[in-house]
């Protein structure tokens, strides 16, 4: 296809969204996902990381070595005092599957740590199946969407009680997050810049901070892609970013917890706390 590869993603998932609304109807979905146990909340401090479980990377190939156990990455996550467990869930690309957030949203509770859906999510069908299979959280992404359906998955989410990280690339994604009427009494909205263009694939870690003066004062930023060491954590951080997401690093680790903790360490350097709020 010469679609790139945004659009490819979000063809497929509108696709996997007609496949699942065949097999179960919208309130058949929603009467589940209402009946669910609450996720707990998403719980921020001076600087925050979000650990993601991560299989494959369209860009760097498979990461997960075999013998890879899931449960325990994503445990040492929550160990390490991870705020948030990124599950993705794409199944293509990613090699990612609902499961996987299901039985992440399972081995974290008592944990206080809520699990995020992370995928190219096209309509709020696919929010409310994050709902049910456990998630507190899911990530949209701003350029995927227009104008009506950012707010159809935002408010989709925020009706269930689920926070959301809000991805933009340029400064007209940021200007259009900012401009979202929010309810500050649901559950948090982040706002993410990522490194990453999943139109093409390319890394500009640089975007961080060419973005920085657009960041939306009044929302947690995120930085995601492209945070590969304690050193990175230092730089955003100083340029404003309150939480970072990291994937791949943390997957070639062997030892995740203690890399976590490093990414922390040096976040909270720079000003940062322990969590004090939700």
């Amino acid at each position: 296809m010469n679609a790139d590869f945004l659009s490819r993603m979000g063809d497929a998932s509108r696709e996997r969204v007609r496949l699942a609304r065949a097999r179960e109807p919208e309130a058949a979905l929603l009467a589940r996902a209402q009946a669910a146990p609450p996720p707990p909340p998403l719980r921020l401090g001076g600087f925050d990381v979000i650990a993601e479980l991560k299989l494959r990377s369209p860009a760097a190939g498979t990461l997960a070595s075999a013998g890879f156990d899931r449960g325990n990455q994503v445990k040492a996550y929550a160990r390490a005092g991870a705020a948030a467990v990124s599950i993705l869930t794409e199944p293509d690309e990613f090699q990612g599957d609902l499961a996987h957030m299901r039985e992440a949203a399972k081995l974290l509770e008592g944990t206080g740590c809520p699990v995020m859906r992370k995928d190219f999510l096209t309509d709020t069908y696919q929010v409310i199946e994050a709902r049910a299979a456990g998630a507190g959280g899911v990530l949209v992404i701003a350029a995927l969407l227009d104008d009506a359906e950012l707010d159809a998955l935002v408010a989709c989410a925020r009706e269930l009680g689920l926070f959301v990280l809000l991805e933009a690339f340029t400064a007209g994604d940021l200007d259009r997050i900012g401009a979202l009427e929010l309810d500050s009494a649901r559950a948090p909205v982040l706002a993410g810049v990522n490194c990453r263009n999943l139109r093409d694939l390319s890394v500009d870690f640089t975007r961080f901070a060419a973005l920085a003066p657009r960041l939306p004062a009044h929302l947690p930023c995120v930085a995601e892609s492209g945070i590969e060491s304690p050193a990175a954590v230092r730089t955003v951080a100083a340029l404003g970013y309150r939480l970072v997401l990291v994937g791949s690093a943390l997957m070639r680790q062997r030892d995740p917890a203690a890399a976590v903790v490093e990414l922390l360490a040096a976040g909270r350097a720079l000003g940062g706390g322990e969590p004090s709020c939700s």
